[in-house]
């Protein structure tokens, strides 16, 4: 097996290995190179989606231990492995390069394939959320469409043609969207948190925060949300994928890999009490939870003129979160590509903007036809639960490799600028154990549908079908890549 090179780059700004001057680059046009602040703000947008604040004050305000377990079960071990294995393989390709390492070739593809297309549902998933909230920016006159399907469907279609054309043109204008995003999530965080002191200050708690109520439920209803809440601590991997664009990554992932984390777990957990705070439980929904959250408080403190402001905001951060993963992700196919697993015109670069413009256009097709594929047969709330549900799947099936390949490669000596885990291998060994078992425990509860799907069978055979297509047309693709270049080395030795 042709192992990946471990060492960094000589220059970052260099046209890839592998790709000709056919391919239309310009090597002499720089790339944009991430540095700190652009990390630490990629992982933020990343990390945090306020949906997941929503859905984890409808459970209560026993979600508060459920955030803090999936952050020590989860998080922890993912960050900590994602710090290791990117400081030993520092280059593009993130995942699918340590996959590819531990495993071999199948392996490093079936990750990348699987994390690829994970965010063919994701996109639609949270584009809705954004969608939903979009409502609120004029209240009284386009709310009748919160139950609309074709309200919802064009809204994703739109917004993901948006990011899909700044990401094309370059990271140095895709970067403002993922930025901006960061940025926009901040302020409706800051003020649910300040709405739900004063309600708080005012009216008193809406929930009981007493040591009873926060204790977990282990029924399996109240367990089912956990995935969710694991699923929403995922992220911070994603800027790995970019290696090679990013500026001294053995110094900067670790350094912004803490900063974010910090902010992702401030804002879920402060952010889950304010709304607490603010709202009793049962009046919090999914999909426009915190927006209704911000609407009602307004209403009782007297300061109805921020719903809008939140409602822009909202749906900004969304749109920033799409963008970036967009950004990320599309890597996959790109350097997947290269190593002729799937057609030349994967690897190849736009001829002005040097970026994967067909990776791009592909995954933003696909998420078109999942968006429809999602919403058939089904109501607004029922499309985007399954819609999530096969995101969680989908995306925790690399994490498996990840986990696996942490496990496998603490066998391989570690040169003097890997960044170890405190403790060492055995540490190692068992956080990759710990974040492995929780990947599958989580694939496990989002297979089970939601409490108030009203067509339970037709929820499991789109979340179960869907995933078994998606994993099959990469098995498939594989074989055909491994069998054309087989026939290509073939042809060559004649």
């Amino acid at each position: 097996m042709d192992k990946p090179s471990c060492d960094p780059p000589e220059n970052l700004s260099t046209v890839k290995p592998g790709i000709s001057s056919a391919d239309g680059a310009d090597p002499k046009r720089p790339r944009r190179i991430l540095g700190f602040r652009d990390l630490v703000f990629f992982y933020v947008v990343t990390g945090i989606s306020l949906r997941w604040i929503a859905t984890a004050a409808a459970a209560g305000p026993s979600a508060i231990a459920v955030w803090i377990g999936a952050w020590l079960i989860f998080y922890t071990p993912l960050a900590l492995s994602v710090i290791e294995l990117s400081s030993r393989y520092p280059n593009e390709g993130g995942l699918y390069v340590w996959s590819k390492r531990a495993f071999g070739d199948f392996a490093g593809f079936m990750s990348a394939w699987t994390y690829w297309t994970c965010n063919l549902p994701y996109f639609p998933a949270v584009l809705y959320f954004a969608a939903g909230n979009a409502l609120f920016i004029f209240p009284r006159s386009a709310m009748h469409l919160s139950t609309d399907a074709r309200y919802y469907i064009i809204f994703s279609v739109l917004a993901l043609a948006l990011v899909t054309i700044l990401n094309i043109i370059g990271l140095d204008v895709g970067t403002w969207l993922h930025n901006l995003g960061a940025l926009a999530m901040w302020i409706p965080v800051v003020i649910i948190i300040t709405f739900g002191l004063i309600a708080w200050h005012r009216f008193g708690p809406a929930n009981s925060f007493a040591p009873s109520a926060l204790l977990p439920s282990f029924k399996l209803k109240d367990v089912l949300f956990w995935s969710v809440l694991i699923f929403a601590f995922a992220g911070c991997e994603t800027a790995s994928f970019m290696g090679d664009e990013i500026k001294h990554p053995r110094r900067s992932i670790p350094l912004a890999l803490l900063t974010a984390g910090a902010t992702v777990v401030f804002c879920y957990v402060i952010g889950t009490v304010a709304v607490l705070l603010a709202l009793p439980q049962a009046e919090v929904g999914n999909l426009q939870g915190l927006m209704q959250a911000i609407v009602k408080t307004a209403g009782r403190i007297g300061f109805d003129g921020i719903i809008p402001v939140a409602a822009i905001l909202i749906a900004l951060s969304n749109l920033g979160a799409a963008g970036a993963f967009l950004a990320a992700v599309a890597r996959l196919p790109f350097v997947a590509g290269l190593d002729r697993f799937l057609p030349s015109i994967f690897g190849a670069l736009h001829p002005r903007w040097r970026t994967p413009w067909f990776a791009l256009l592909t995954q933003a097709a696909f998420g078109v036809v999942f968006t429809f594929l999602g919403q058939a047969g089904t109501s607004v709330k029922g499309a985007y639960d399954v819609l999530v549900s096969m995101s969680v799947i989908t995306y925790f099936i690399p994490f498996l490799y990840l986990f696996a390949s942490m496990f496998k490669l603490q066998r391989e000596p570690a040169g003097p600028d890997v960044i170890r885990v405190p403790g060492g291998k055995p540490v190692a060994l068992i956080l990759a154990t710990v974040g492995f078992c929780t990947t599958l425990l989580t694939i496990a509860l989002s297979l089970i549908p939601a409490n108030d799907e009203p067509n339970k069978v037709l929820a499991v055979i789109k979340i179960v079908g869907l995933t078994g297509l998606v994993l099959i047309v990469g098995v498939l693709l594989y074989w055909l890549g491994k069998r054309n270049a087989r026939r290509a080395a073939a042809l060559s030795n004649l």
